[in-house]
């Protein structure tokens, strides 16, 4: 399995910005599409984002549109995970997770079931 490291992840204040990276090792990073989650204290884990192999689909869960962008460098075996406008309900744990099969566009790989490999999370903390 391919083995992810997170980082990136911070306090920031409502409004702000931060970049979460996740670089991958061990396998070939480009037959994997990846996905970001996150998890708040005592909630489940959710889909943020995913994104293709190639980097040409993306997705995104509702509450995030428009203010997340994720994105793969494929050469540095990393993925990304631009968060702008941040507001105190996305504070949470966030996670990079890898999958094997091609992210379907009819779910967008929006179930955490559906990853092979995570990483061990970073914490965002967004204060109001």
């Amino acid at each position: 399995q391919v083995q992810l490291v997170e980082s990136g992840g911070g306090l920031v204040q409502a409004g702000g910005s931060l970049r979460l990276s996740c670089v991958a090792s061990g396998r070939t990073f480009s037959d994997y599409a990846m996905g970001w989650f996150r998890q708040a204290p005592g909630k489940e884990r959710d889909f943020v984002a995913s994104i293709s192999r190639s980097g040409g689909n993306t997705y995104y869960t509702d509450s995030v549109k428009g203010r997340f962008t994720i994105s793969r460098d494929n050469a540095k075996s990393t993925v990304y995970l631009q968060m702008n406008s941040l507001k105190p309900e996305d504070t949470a744990d966030y996670y990079c997770a890898a999958r094997s099969r091609p992210v379907p566009s009819y779910t967008g790989g929006s179930s955490p079931g559906e990853y092979d490999s995570w990483g061990q999370g970073t914490q965002v903390t967004v204060s109001s």
